[in-house]
Order: C-alpha cells, then sequence, then structure tokens
C-alpha cells in the first residue's frame, strides 16, 4: 500500500510543488534551544537538491526551539500565540539566509505586516516567487492566535496547490504510542487521515488534520536526523509514514 501511495512521488510530473513543514526543536538539533547551524546547513543542501530538479519548495517552520505559548500559564493566550508567531519569523529569517548561502535565492510571506523584514502573503505573490525559482518562507503562522503552524502548514500548502507535505520532524514517522515514552511503540508504514483523526493520533492538530482530510492533502512523515531524509522522500526512498487521503 505504502509503495502505491509513493509512486506519486516518484513521478516527476506529479511532483512539481511541495511544503516542507520543519519543526523548530528539530532545527535546535541537541541544543534543543535556538540554531544548530550544522543541521540546518544540512537542511539546506538537501532542498538545493529539489530546487535543482525543478521541484518548488514552500517551508512553514515552527516556533518551538524559542517558544511555546500552550505551555505558559500566566499569560494571555492570545499574546502567548503572537509571540509563537514572531518566533517563526525570526526562524525563517534566519533559515532563509542560511539557504542563500547555498546558492538559493529565497523570500519571506507572512500574513502580516512585518516592517521591511517579510513581504505580505498573498497566492499570486507566492506564484510568482515560485516562478522566478524562489524557495519561499511562510513565516507567522495564520496571523491568527488559537491555530498552530501544523493548520498554518497545511493552509498554505492548499492555498499553493501543494503535491503533498512533506513532514520532516525528529521521529522517524508515526507510531501508536510516544516511542520516547514507550520502547514497544510501533510505527505505521501508512494511516489513512480518517484512521489518524479516529485514532488521536499526535501527527499534526486536529484542525489541522481536517483540513487535510478535506482538501485530499497527502502528508510524509520522516525524521529530519536521517541522513538525505527529504530527498529520498521526494525520490520515493521513503522511510517514515505515508498519510493518505
Amino acid at each position: 500500500m505504502q509503495a502505491a501511495c509513493l509512486e506519486r512521488l516518484r513521478k516527476a510530473d506529479k511532483m512539481k510543488r511541495v511544503l516542507l513543514k520543519l519543526s523548530g526543536e528539530a532545527l535546535a538539533g541537541d541544543k534543543k534551544t535556538g540554531f544548530d547551524e550544522a543541521t540546518v546547513v544540512t537542511v539546506a543542501k538537501q532542498v538545493k537538491k529539489l530546487v535543482d530538479d525543478g521541484i518548488q519548495v514552500g517551508i512553514v517552520i515552527g516556533g518551538g526551539n524559542f517558544w511555546r505559548g500552550r505551555t505558559s500559564e500566566t499569560i494571555d493566550r492570545t499574546k502567548a500565540d503572537q509571540i509563537g508567531m514572531l518566533a517563526t519569523v525570526m526562524n525563517c529569517i534566519y533559515v532563509s539566509e542560511i539557504f542563500r548561502s547555498e546558492g538559493m535565492m529565497t523570500n519571506i510571506l507572512t500574513p502580516f505586516t512585518c516592517g521591511t523584514f517579510t513581504k505580505l502573503f498573498s497566492k499570486d505573490r507566492a506564484n510568482k516567487y515560485f516562478n522566478h525559482n524562489m524557495v519561499i518562507f511562510f513565516a507567522g503562522g495564520t496571523g491568527h492566535p488559537y491555530f498552530s503552524t501544523d493548520t498554518a502548514a497545511v493552509l498554505r500548502a492548499v492555498e499553493i496547490e501543494a503535491d503533498g507535505i512533506l513532514l520532516a520532524k525528529a521521529v522517524d514517522g508515526v507510531y501508536d504510542s510516544d516511542p520516547k515514552l514507550n520502547p514497544d511503540a510501533v510505527r505505521y508504514d501508512q494511516l489513512s487521515i480518517d484512521e489518524v483523526i479516529a485514532k488521536k493520533l499526535a501527527v499534526v492538530d486536529l484542525s489541522a488534520s481536517i483540513m487535510c482530510m478535506e482538501h485530499k492533502m497527502p502528508m510524509y512523515v520522516f525524521s529530519l536526523n536521517e541522513p538525505d531524509s527529504i530527498v529520498k522522500a521526494i525520490s520515493g526512498n521513503f522511510n517514515g509514514t505515508v498519510i493518505t487521503v
């Protein structure tokens, strides 16, 4: 079943544009906070291979390496989420510059005005940049509180009509329980989005899962720590969990 799903990835005519979701924690490496430049450079080199192969890449980055507002018990939720949005802007500015150092053209789009740091998001602007072979960073989440970067990633993927979402995480797929807590946790090779919702599996949050289901957006979940994991996902040599729709 997984092989059939991955056939979509192997066909270049069907994989022209992807949305890559990176967790902030994964970019922090072993430090767990801030940036691990070696990790970010490794990601940049992989994305460069995709761009050189003619694949258009949009990127959403979480802000967990700086801030996780939902763990705060004293700050108003709206303000906490706004801090998280700004954390994703910082992440995108940094990672964008590393990408540029590896020879790629980039641009950062946000759903709110951010001075001269970014440009306002619109689908037309995103398509214009894609047509100029740019990697586009979608920062700032949805621009509203109470929505995670998971939801922002799916929203942008739907808006730009991506062929799929690549979820690069700290673990190598979706498990029936937390593999950090349960050494006997079993990894799924393939799941439907309906199963993800029914089993309450922590792939993306519920609103993001429902949006994937409604818009038939497949997801490919894999570990960022595995060598060439992003390139392998695109090439079809996939080690992770395929979430079908």
